[in-house]
């Protein structure tokens, strides 16, 4: 079932879905998409790079990559521009046509890869600690997703969630209502905001 019509929901690590990279030079861990089909309009998957490889081209959606842990990743772009992404968490935004591939700078790298068609939604993502309580507003027609870098939450509201271990995923979904959610616990996460293109921030 789409995502959009499914109520929020919290996607424990031990269930995402371990799958090839499209250019099968690496492996991933699918969190979710929307819609469940090939042809989504945004993804969430967990990179597991043991090895410089190429990324898998994607014409037409826009990448955000932030490391997760290892020590280091290496971009290199076709066209010659050169970023590393560093420890803890550095990320970078980039179009995904763009010819890259990743070196390691010393052993394997988990990455969080954030990737959305830019024709059908807008998508922002940042890296916040977690500190006592948080609230999320969900506008209506948005998704929210937050990743639990490290730590432990909950959700102190009536939304009847269940809490979130370090590596678990909230999809916090909201229809034609807008939604708030408080999320309480300690530790680091990142939220990402999906809406259709069009909708103010």
């Amino acid at each position: 079932m789409p995502v959009q019509h499914s109520p929020s929901r919290v996607i424990p690590a031990n269930e995402y879905r371990r799958e090839r990279w499209r250019n099968q030079l690496g492996w991933t861990r699918e969190v979710c998409r929307s819609p469940e089909r090939d042809d989504w309009d945004w993804r969430l998957s967990i990179a597991e790079i043991e090895r410089d490889a190429a990324f898998s081209a994607f014409p037409g959606v826009e990448r955000e990559l932030v490391l997760l842990s290892g020590n280091g990743l290496r971009l290199r772009f076709d066209d010659g521009e050169v970023h590393e992404l560093q420890p803890p968490h550095d990320k970078l935004r980039f179009a995904g046509e763009r010819g890259v591939s990743g070196e390691l700078l010393d052993g394997p790298t988990h990455d969080f890869n954030l990737m959305w068609h830019r024709d059908r939604v807008d998508a922002q993502l940042w890296h916040r600690p977690l500190v006592g309580p948080m609230v999320i507003f969900a506008e209506p027609g948005t998704t929210w997703a937050v990743y639990l870098i490290a730590g432990q939450a909950h959700f102190a509201d009536e939304s009847g969630l269940p809490p979130l271990a370090a590596g678990d995923t909230a999809i916090l979904v909201a229809g034609t209502q807008r939604l708030r959610h408080v999320l309480e616990g300690g530790g680091e996460a990142l939220l990402i905001r999906i809406a259709p293109v069009g909708v103010e921030v």
